[in-house]
């Protein structure tokens, strides 16, 4: 199946290319799958695991060298890779038997933060993750073109079905053209709102003020001799006086937290979020809690795990293309029935042949 959609993608090099694109793709995913975390260490890893390639791979001139590999992923138009990767995980998810998403889905940017261009540290390229919450898998992921998250995030929701779902993102999506595109995706929205968006959170702030009581949901929690308190609320957006027009706006929550620390002191802060469905006070603290699953299960396996932070690789498309290969790494980890962390199955497929060929006949 993987191999199938990998011979699917175009390849940029000339017609006497020695190494056939699908094969050095493919290396380069099982390299990562094992730990490898640079085109140097994908080479490495071929040279060492070649016989156990050629099972799988014809490999006709033998294992590939780390300038290959470099080039390879300097010259991939990103946009094929991401194609693909978006078509593996249709195909894995029927696979699987799992459903498409239909639960929370959230959406957030990751700098790629040492893949900047010599002397443009403040440039990182920016990557755009789609997350399924409910199966914690990515669903796709971009490079925000000139680092522009909003308009990366747009691209994606060109080409996704998200029938049902609701799709959750920071106050730096909340603008109409983002709550268009969700709209039609066949989505709801549940988009945090600041003074980003002056009109709006206004006559948001304005609306609770003068809301009187409302219905909420409240959470408490204790731990490390620190303790938290959520209080989650919800107005209907006709009770909002002199709202400007936002597109499929029903309501807009509110989500106040109180934090009190080892040494006391208290936090209390107030977050809005503009709903396009009226959510119970419980369902949207459970929204939002959940949004933040992107970071804790997608960007912090990517940063500990795949030590995506430490990626040194900086030239052309090979930064973004690389990310792509991880995110794809982590979805097949994570979809192997072994219940066991990820760095662990890293591991075993380092030291055992048979669970590294099982890491790819499982999802047949």
């Amino acid at each position: 199946m993987l191999l199938s959609v990998l011979r699917e993608i175009r390849d940029p090099r000339d017609v006497n290319a020695r190494h056939i694109l699908a094969e050095l793709l493919f290396v380069a995913l099982a390299a990562t799958l094992c730990g490898a975390k640079s085109c140097v260490e994908i080479a490495e890893f071929a040279e060492a695991r070649e016989e156990d390639l050629k099972e799988i791979l014809s490999l006709p001139h033998g294992a590939p060298s780390h300038d290959t590999f470099s080039r390879v992923f300097r010259l991939l138009d990103p946009e094929e890779l991401e194609r693909a990767f978006t078509a593996f995980m249709t195909a894995l998810r029927q696979e699987l038997g799992l459903p498409p998403p239909r639960g929370v889905v959230a959406i957030d940017g990751k700098a790629l933060r040492r893949g900047y261009e010599k002397g443009q540290a403040h440039l990182a390229p920016l990557m755009v993750g789609v997350w399924d919450a409910e199966t914690r898998l990515a669903i796709a992921g971009v490079r925000a073109p000139g680092r522009s998250e909003v308009q990366g995030t747009l691209d994606l929701l060109k080409g996704l079905t998200l029938k049902g779902c609701t799709v959750t993102a920071d106050a730096l999506h909340c603008h109409p053209a983002m709550a268009e595109a969700v709209l039609a995706a066949k989505a709801q929205y549940a988009l945090g709102l600041k003074a980003n968006h002056g009109p709006l959170f206004t006559a948001a702030e304005a609306g609770f003020a003068t809301a009187g009581d409302l219905a909420f949901f409240e959470t408490k929690e204790r731990a490390h001799g620190r303790s938290e308190r959520r209080r989650a609320s919800v107005l209907p957006a006709a009770r909002l006086r002199g709202r400007p027009s936002f597109p499929g706006l029903k309501a807009i929550g509110r989500i106040e937290a109180e934090r009190t620390g080892t040494n006391g002191q208290r936090k209390v802060s107030v977050r809005y979020i503009a709903l396009s469905r009226q959510l119970s006070p419980a369902r949207l603290a459970t929204v939002v809690r959940t949004h933040w699953s992107i970071e804790n299960q997608l960007h912090w396996p990517l940063d500990v795990v795949f030590h995506e932070d430490d990626a040194r690789t900086r030239k052309d498309n090979a930064p973004q293309n690389l990310a792509v290969i991880r995110r794809l790494a982590q979805n097949i980890l994570r979809t192997h029935p072994l219940d066991k962390p990820m760095a662990s199955k890293m591991r075993r497929a380092r030291w055992n042949k048979e669970f590294f060929f099982e890491l790819f006949t499982h999802m047949r």
